[in-house]
């Protein structure tokens, strides 16, 4: 494990492994750099990996700022770039990691970015009469609100019926069973520090990335989960129509997390993208 100081003064943890052409992966909401395991024996070959953990994430307390946005974590990735000396590296954004990138770019444009690749996720969580590709398609703001409410009464359960009670029939058939793979998600959930990630969050529905796309200067490579808890192919789809450099890989059978179903398949073809 390293660290590294951002410009505010705080310290951040990051894992860095392998060797080659440098690529960055960017974790989801409430979770890690550990998440990206699974995927570490077939990328370390060909590149030099950083995986940061989001500040607020990983289990590491904040002394610069206990409310973080997103535009601090997009700003927290420029400060990696620069203490390490990456001019051009590829980069990986899942979920929150994928809104991280968009922000990175809207504030600091593209120039230092080689290729992307977004993994399920849409350019605006909330939706509205005019956009029904947020989260379930039907994410309103007062739906949005109640959730805030719901994560400030009882953070882990919140996030867990968040990811439960959407589009994948399979994930609320197991919260209703509380199976263990539940249950440690739970145990996970009440470790985190519920303050700097609810603050993070509010600033994630806040966000909205669809100016972002046009701008996309690089080859972007959208990764799906066909039965996404969160974002149906529509979604993957107006991503495909306004990236200007984008191709889209469907996975069949994986939820929001398809380089996780089928991490080799994702692998391999995340490097033949990179190559």
């Amino acid at each position: 494990m390293g660290t590294f100081t951002a410009d505010d003064g705080e310290r951040l943890h990051l894992h860095i492994s392998g060797s080659g052409s440098p690529l960055i992966l960017l974790h989801g909401w409430t979770s890690s750099h550990a998440v990206w395991t699974p995927l570490l024996k077939g990328l370390t070959q060909a590149h030099r990996i950083f995986r940061p953990d989001a500040r607020g994430h990983g289990g590491h307390g904040l002394t610069a700022t206990q409310t973080p946005d997103v535009a601090r974590l997009a700003r927290d990735i420029l400060n990696l770039l620069d203490h390490y000396g990456l001019e051009r590296a590829a980069v990986v954004g899942h979920s929150m990691g994928a809104l991280t990138l968009w922000q990175f770019i809207r504030d600091h444009g593209s120039e230092r970015l080689s290729r992307l690749c977004i993994i399920d996720q849409s350019p605006k969580l909330l939706t509205d009469p005019d956009w029904p590709h947020g989260i379930y398609g039907d994410f309103d703001a007062t739906r949005s609100a109640r959730l805030i409410e719901e994560l400030e009464e009882d953070f882990a359960e919140a996030v867990l019926r968040l990811i439960a009670h959407g589009l994948n029939t399979k994930a609320r058939q197991g919260y209703e069973r509380d199976g263990t793979g539940w249950q440690q998600s739970r145990r996970n959930l009440r470790r985190l520090d519920p303050v700097p990630l609810i603050a993070i969050w509010k600033s994630l529905v806040a966000a909205d990335y669809r100016d972002v796309l046009p701008k996309i200067a690089v080859p972007t490579l959208l990764s799906w989960g066909a039965e996404s808890n969160f974002y149906p192919l529509a979604t993957a789809r107006y991503l495909l129509s306004h990236i200007p450099r984008a191709s889209l890989s469907r996975f069949d059978g994986a939820d929001h997390c398809p380089q996780l179903h089928q991490p080799e398949r994702f692998a391999a073809e995340l490097l033949d993208f990179l190559a």
